[in-house]
């Protein structure tokens, strides 16, 4: 299955929402998004800065990713960006590929 970096900036609404459910209340949910996709949270972290939530998921194809991150954005309690996450065999088998590429301006 795809993995993803999933980063959510809370809205005031959605801070207002954490406060009420707490950070475990926070954590069910995403947990309950995700497994209502088919899939599987395997990290999950609050933080301070530009981005207030990180989690890492498994999901079974990118339309599921679109799902999850339509779900959360649509809410508009979080600004969600989702990351697909690529794999050393991947990386390896991409590098290897001979591709043609021309540059632009040559």
């Amino acid at each position: 299955m795809p993995k993803y970096l999933m980063m959510a900036k809370y809205s005031a609404e959605g801070a207002r929402g954490l406060i009420k459910d707490g950070g475990s209340g926070r954590h069910r949910a995403v947990q309950g998004l995700i497994e209502s996709v088919g899939g599987t949270l395997e990290a999950f972290y609050y933080a301070f800065g530009e981005t207030d939530l990180y989690w890492i998921c498994e999901l079974p194809s990118h339309a599921d990713a679109v799902a999850v991150s339509m779900a959360v954005n649509g809410a508009r309690g979080a600004q969600l960006t989702t990351v697909p996450l690529i794999g050393v065999e991947d990386m390896d088998a991409g590098v290897a590929k001979a591709v043609t590429y021309r540059p632009p301006n040559t």
